[in-house]
């Protein structure tokens, strides 16, 4: 069965219920009664499962965690309130002060911000690299390191990483591997390839219409027998380990970011956001679809698109052989200069101008002048970013309808 379909099935039938209200119930409290002394002493020792207290996760998100995991075949997640938040929350469990970071493609501008500004204020440091740098990235490698992260497609310069091949890298030398996989949900699934962690902002494909914003941070089993989470560069996990056992890396999540740092997830959001999550295996083959007929039309009338779909495109050969599912709801139209691009923008009759991706709706920015407005030259070099680069998110509608409205824009 496509995987689309079997997902269709699948989202349908564990987020309705079969008895009383069949949408989830919105659990609208922040905190949670524990009836008796003995019942709050479990609950926070984690011997009896009920709430504890809405920072530290609700009812309603739950649901959205629980099929979160069978999206991505975990076994724990834990929803927060932003992508950038799942970011923070999957970082923040696992470094400490003098550890680093080896961060590999385009980033999407917060994300890059911090890791290079954020971060390095508390003493952890990041190294950036293009995704074809194995041997770099090997020997970046040293005891320091407690994490490699990466986009599944890079945001916004289209850049694909062999998922696969950097999980190796990251399993044979013990490190962790996140991989932000916002932009390909269901298309790709990291944690079978090999990574550990995957991050989503479900504000974006996942919700689909602009009304949620969210994250949820997806964590693999940890292994009975021999683990890299065992080794001494992950000493501080042995308590949760023996506590949790193959759960570890939540309880590890909750204590060490969730819980202090307090991105925790609205129930009202986690709500809504269960309710794109129903028809996203309907939505994301439409626009896959539309990506790639739209692509080829313009770059067919001279305009500088960026997709992998594109002969042209040097991960073409990737795109075919790892992505069959699509990469996401991303292209790029270089106008070559601000002024073009500000005239395209103001022309199309069909985009939306905005920073937000992953809509039911397409949506355009410039680059230069809002997210990376503050980045300098060779940053904005490294991460693709030119004076005429808009990011297009492409929507539902008639793809022929884009073409005409894009076409008519590029004049």
């Amino acid at each position: 069965m496509n995987k689309f379909e079997n997902y269709c099935t699948k989202f349908v039938q564990s987020i309705g219920s079969k008895e009383g209200a069949v949408s989830p119930t919105i659990v609208a409290s922040a905190s949670f009664s524990y009836k008796t002394p003995e019942i709050a002493e479990g609950i926070f020792d984690g011997s009896i499962k009920k709430p504890l207290y809405s920072r530290m996760g609700n009812p309603t998100t739950a649901r959205l965690e629980s099929a979160m995991v069978e999206m991505d075949g975990g076994i724990g997640a834990v929803a927060t309130s932003s992508g950038m938040g799942a970011t923070t929350l999957a970082i923040m469990s696992l470094v400490s002060q003098g550890d680093e970071i080896i961060s590999i493609g385009g980033l999407f501008g917060g994300t890059y911000s911090l890791f290079d500004e954020t971060l390095s204020r508390f003493g952890i440091k990041t190294t950036f690299f293009d995704v074809d740098e194995f041997d770099a990235i090997k020997n970046a490698i040293n005891d320091n390191t407690k994490v490699i992260f990466l986009e599944s497609v890079g945001n916004p310069n289209m850049r694909l990483p062999d998922i696969a091949k950097i999980a190796d890298i990251a399993n044979n030398a013990g490190v962790a591997l996140i991989v932000d996989n916002t932009i390909t949900p269901l298309s790709i699934s990291p944690l079978s390839l090999g990574a550990d962690i995957t991050v989503y902002s479900t504000t974006k494909i996942i919700s689909g219409n602009s009304s949620a914003l969210g994250g949820c941070v997806v964590f693999r089993a940890i292994n009975k027998n021999v683990d890299k989470f065992k080794t001494a560069r992950y000493s501080f996990l042995s308590k949760f380990i023996k506590g949790a056992g193959e759960m570890a890396l939540i309880p590890n999540a909750k204590k060490r970011a969730l819980r202090d740092f307090g991105m925790s997830a609205n129930a009202h959001a986690s709500y809504q956001t269960m309710l794109g999550l129903e028809t996203l295996a309907l939505r994301l083959p439409r626009i896959v679809k539309n990506i790639e007929i739209i692509a080829l039309e313009l770059a067919k009338n001279s305009l500088h698109v960026n997709h992998p779909c594109l002969p042209s495109h040097p991960h073409h050969t990737r795109y075919k052989e790892a992505f069959q599912y699509g990469c996401g709801t991303l292209l790029t139209i270089d106008m070559q200069t601000k002024e073009k691009a500000y005239s395209f923008l103001r022309k199309t009759k069909l985009a939306t101008i905005t920073a937000n991706i992953g809509d039911s709706r397409t949506l355009a920015l410039h680059m230069a002048s809002t997210i990376y407005s503050d980045f300098d030259e060779k940053t904005r070099k490294f991460l693709g970013i030119t004076d005429g680069l808009i990011r297009i998110s492409i929507g539902l509608e008639n793809p022929q309808d884009i073409i005409d409205d894009f076409l008519n824009a590029a004049k």
